[in-house]
């Protein structure tokens, strides 16, 4: 048998034995190998003569010895060498004369020497077999060691879980991994039985699968289940199960590999989960997801959503598809479907397919991938139903159309009554000239001609003359409100600081004996109607003019201010002002906050100014104080911000 090689515990003699069982003459060199050979001769040769006359029978045996421990140190080709230097030492060596032969019947020297070169031939050669044997049984001991070895190795650090059990389930080994996968040692493992390591819900198909390979129904058989960790949470695992069969076919023991699927198992509930949560929103939004392939022209849809817009299928072709479009929608979806392909246009476009015999409308989106050069190979997409909202739209058109159409005819009306009523409004006007001119004359005539009317009737002579008077300057402060009421509006750059100061200098100029002063922002401009705005400011700077009169530090200052990005032009004094909880008033016609013994005027200004700032899009606001001054701002772009 094969001895392994030597360990320095065993005995000396066993040590010896085993270097000599599993020598490797390879494992020196030729030369050195023939050199010791060489000396063992001579040693066997002088040990010969040293131990019988050389005249003595039995010449070969010691040379023998030299041959047998050559081979065995050297291999066949030392062995053999070791012969041949002693038949040289034999014939020619050992007696003298030296190098004269020492046989005297060549007939005897030939059968003593063939005798002795056969023998040797046998003996190196059995040594020789025995060695190259004793080297290949080492390789293979060797072998196989290795590959048990590398078996043990398998099985001890696979990262799947292995184990080896009898037929009734009792474990006869299992690796480490198994016992990490379910938290216990090896021992515990031992202890138990699969049924007792299995979750009780899997437990009868893997009985059953077991069941029916040791019937011989089954090869193996491979099962999705689940393990109680030790610390009582579930270890799903992929378990494959083989059977090891005898010689004579009886089950011997099974093999078991498991690997851990619980992470797997983790991403498919997340992925069955966001496919129903993705299905859901598809039926929610009435949308299917799609992918197209643009070589062989095929559409599917993605996660069953055809479903969610009653789609007859989930794949179709794109004949298929074309034959379901509306006719007068055709050949827009092949010519857009093309240029997205190109590149040249992004697919998102809104046709009508026949559906079940009912016409749908569908918005569709897309994008392409493309290969290295740029050519399309995939289409991923979204198509909504939007029937309900096409159909609000045209709902919506069609009200448009018949609002536009009686807004056209209201304002057609509306001019027409504006027109007629403007008409009135000059033909009332010219109507009550006359007779006031007439009263008024008549009423002056009458004066004039009766010097000797008494101061009473002369007073009635001057309240009639007032009253057609005051008449006439209502009839005007009407005119001139209509007329800022109507007309074109041109917009263009205005500078309001310098039309503000030369309002000011002009009413300075009529009135000489007042001290007043004012400020007036530099650089305010705007985008507006230049007369109208000059009869804005006309307005605002008039009312502050003469609600200072009665103050000795008059003060008026012209002023922008930004409120939430919009800017603001302000008129502000330190006059009359006025009570704000009658501000109400301040912008009706002929509405006035002050007596007309106080301050004369109309009560027109403030409406006229309202009625400008309005026809420029924008808003008005007042603030005052009785007593404490009126500030009046606007805007020309836009109501006020708050």
């Amino acid at each position: 048998m094969l001895l392994s090689p030597h360990n320095p515990a065993d005995p000396l003699p066993q040590r010896i034995w085993s270097r000599m069982v599993n020598w490797q003459p390879s494992q020196h060199s030729l030369t050195t190998r023939l050199l010791v050979a060489f000396l063992l001769t001579v040693f066997a040769v002088w040990i010969r003569v040293q131990l019988a006359p050389a005249e003595s029978g039995g010449r070969f045996i010691t040379l023998s010895l030299a041959a047998t421990l050559a081979a065995l140190y050297g291999g066949f080709r030392v062995g053999m060498f070791s012969t041949l230097v002693g038949m040289l030492f034999i014939n020619f060596l050992l007696v003298k004369p030296y190098f004269s032969f020492v046989f005297t019947d060549p007939f005897e020297a030939f059968w003593l020497n063939a005798w002795h070169l056969l023998t040797q031939l046998v003996v190196v050669g059995a040594i020789s077999f025995m060695q190259q044997q004793n080297q290949r049984l080492r390789q293979v001991t060797d072998e196989v060691h290795l590959r048990s070895k590398q078996l043990e190795d398998t099985f001890e650090h696979s990262s799947t879980g292995m184990a080896h059990s009898h037929i009734d389930g009792r474990w006869m080994r299992v690796n480490q991994t198994y016992c990490d996968l379910i938290g216990y040692t090896r021992a515990e493992i031992e202890a138990l039985s699969f049924r007792e390591l299995t979750h009780p819900d899997d437990l009868a198909l893997d009985v059953d699968q077991l069941e029916r390979t040791l019937k011989g129904e089954i090869a193996n058989y491979s099962v999705e289940k689940r393990y109680i960790h030790k610390q009582g949470h579930a270890v799903w695992v992929h378990l494959t199960v083989s059977l090891v069969r005898k010689d004579d076919g009886q089950p011997d023991y099974l093999i078991a590999v498991v690997q851990d699927i619980t992470a797997r198992k983790v991403i498919e509930e997340a992925l069955r989960t966001s496919e129903q949560v993705l299905r859901q929103a598809h039926e929610l939004a009435g949308v299917a997801s799609w992918e197209a392939d643009v070589a062989t022209r095929r559409f599917r849809t993605l996660s069953g959503s055809h479903a969610s817009l009653n789609l007859p299928f989930a794949e179709f072709g794109d004949d298929e598809l074309l034959s379901m479009t509306h006719p007068d929608d055709r050949a827009m979806v092949m010519n857009h479907w093309a240029m997205a392909v190109k590149g040249l246009v992004d697919y998102d476009t809104e046709y009508r397919l026949n559906i079940n015999g009912e016409e749908r409308w569908f918005s569709v989106r897309a994008e392409f991938e493309r290969d290295a050069q740029g050519r399309a190979v995939r289409a991923l997409g979204v198509t909504q139903d939007i029937t309900v909202r096409k159909r609000h739209d045209m709902q919506i058109q069609q009200l448009n159309a018949s609002l536009e159409q009686r807004i056209d005819e209201r304002t057609r009306a509306l001019k027409a009554a504006y027109d007629e009523l403007e008409s009135y409004s000059y033909a009332v006007a010219h109507d009550l000239r006359s007779p006031l001119r007439i009263i008024n004359g008549f009423a002056q005539a009458l004066r004039e001609d009766n010097p000797e009317l008494d101061d009473e009737s002369l007073s009635h002579l001057e309240r009639i003359m007032g009253a057609s008077k005051k008449m006439g300057e209502l009839i005007d402060g009407l005119l001139t409100l209509s007329q800022f009421s109507r007309g074109d509006l041109q917009r263009k750059p205005v500078n309001l600081s310098t039309i503000a100061t030369r309002l000011l200098d002009e009413f300075a100029a009529t009135d000489p004996q007042r001290s007043a002063r004012w400020e007036v922002e530099p650089g305010l401009s705007a985008m507006a109607d230049p007369p109208l705005v000059e009869a804005l400011l006309q307005n605002l700077l008039h009312n502050a003019w003469k609600y200072t009169a009665h103050n000795p530090d008059a003060l008026i200052r012209v002023y922008s201010q930004s409120v939430k990005g919009q800017t603001r032009f302000c008129v502000s004094d330190n006059g009359a002002g006025f009570d704000m909880a009658r501000a109400s008033k301040l912008f009706q016609p002929f509405q006035r906050l002050h007596l007309p013994h106080e301050f004369a005027g109309l009560g027109i200004g403030l409406a006229t100014s309202l009625r400008i700032v309005q026809r420029h899009g924008g808003g008005m606001a007042a603030t005052g104080e009785a007593g404490k001054g009126a500030t009046f701002c606007f805007s020309l772009y836009a109501p006020l911000a708050t």
